[in-house]
């Protein structure tokens, strides 16, 4: 095992705070080097500890976890950054995703799940909650316009395409890897020149993309169940 993933914590209720860094410190490849009770301490501990990873909640007093998020990734885009939070509203997972953010998670996740999907975070990978992923897709392909600032599909290769449709499909590295039969490395490296070639900033940008070209079938928004007569 190399060296741990360090993690600042940044949530306004210090309980939780401590709960999560006790869950984190269950496994030992994460060390939680800090904790913030606000966005505006959230950056200052940012500039000081310089962590890989941010927990960030997103409704907290004096500065929330959106704006804080925005600042952050403007002084350090390579700092990992997830948001932890109650909220499932649209405004807050599009804006959280726009800000920066490569992971957006709901606080009913298991200990074991968190440890996981953050895992992936550090592997190139997007961590998003089941029930917020179709949220995520069907906001950016609702606010995107098809074929603005993008280039052409036809610049990736025949494999690069193959990687993108299964990228939408909400695969893994791993599972695409067993797909295509080949390395979680040469995965890597698909995406890398696929977030090149066609100007994309992240995974998610890459699934609504693929989405906008007809390349995968555009999800369907999770109705709201009826309230009961």
């Amino acid at each position: 095992m190399g060296e741990p993933i360090r993690v600042l914590i940044v949530d306004d209720h210090a309980l939780f705070r401590r709960g999560l860094a006790a869950c984190l410190s269950e496994a030992g490849e994460f060390e939680v080097v800090g904790e913030a009770e606000d966005g505006r301490r959230a950056l200052d501990l940012s500039r000081e500890l310089m962590p890989d990873l941010i927990l960030m909640d997103i409704l907290m007093p004096n500065c929330g976890g959106l704006e804080a998020t925005r600042w952050i990734k403007q002084e350090n885009p390579s700092v990992k950054i997830v948001i932890l939070t109650v909220s499932v509203e649209d405004q807050d997972v599009f804006e959280a995703i726009k800000s920066g953010a490569e992971g957006y998670l709901i606080k009913d996740v298991k200990p074991e799940d968190l440890r996981r999907l953050l895992r992936g975070i550090w592997a190139g990978e997007a961590a998003i909650s089941p029930c917020t992923a179709t949220q995520i897709l069907h906001e950016f392909a609702r606010r995107i316009r098809p074929g603005a600032d993008g280039a052409s599909p036809a610049v990736l290769s025949p494999r690069e395409q193959q990687v993108l449709e299964l990228v939408a499909a909400g695969q893994a590295n791993k599972e695409i890897a067993a797909a295509l039969c080949v390395s979680e490395h040469t995965v890597k490296k698909h995406m890398r020149n696929i977030l090149e070639k066609l100007h994309l900033q992240n995974r998610v940008e890459a699934a609504v993309y693929a989405l906008q070209q007809g390349m995968v079938a555009r999800p369907q928004r999770p109705r709201r169940q009826a309230e009961p007569a």
